[in-house]
Order: structure tokens, then sequence, then C-alpha cells
């Protein structure tokens, strides 16, 4: 595989997790697998927009899931994303901070 190939995989991913339901979705399943309408009646949204999200990030390989009769159960597929999402999560903290210290500076 080409690198350009890697990086238009890689910002697929990137995209879909650039969603803040998504988002809300991974810290939902962070260690759990849960039924596709639990998920949906916690983050607030309908079961055919929550399964329009949860099969994307299936596709994307974020999520796996397994059907127990009429329920399909998700799953985190690989911990490193709980991992990237709580440092980009770490970044956006520090960002914030460091704003907050420069405003108080421009108000002093």
């Amino acid at each position: 595989m080409k690198n350009k190939e890697i990086y238009a995989i890689h910002a697929g991913i990137c995209q879909c997790l650039a969603n803040p339901k998504r988002l809300e979705i991974i810290n939902t399943l962070r260690d759990k697998e849960m039924a596709a309408s639990s998920i949906a009646g916690i983050v607030g949204i309908s079961k055919a927009n929550m399964s329009q999200h949860l099969a994307m990030m299936r596709n994307k390989g974020i999520l796996r899931s397994r059907r127990v009769g009429v329920n399909i159960y998700y799953a985190i597929e690989n911990p490193k994303v709980i991992q990237a999402c709580d440092i980009m999560r770490e970044v956006l903290f520090d960002y914030l901070n460091k704003r907050q210290r420069l405003t108080k500076k421009m108000k002093l």
C-alpha cells in the first residue's frame, strides 16, 4: 500500500471521529459492549440516526458488532481507539487551558 493510500484511509478514520455524537458513542462503549438501542438512549438520538453512526464506525474498523436474536451489540474493535481519543482530549484541554491563561493575561 502506498503512502497516499494510507493518508486517505487515515483521513477517513479521522473524519469519522470528527463528530460529537460518534465521540460520545465511543466514550459510552469505552469498556463495555452494548445493544444499539441502549446506546441510542444514552446518547439521545433516534435509533435510525444511531444505526447510521454505528454502521459508519463499523465500516471504518472502529467498532465491531454481533447479533443476538433481534439485538445487535457493539463494542470498540481496538482499545487504541480509546487511547487516541483520550490523547486528543488531553490536547484539547491543554489548548483550552493555554487560551484561558492568555485571556487572563490580556485582562490584566
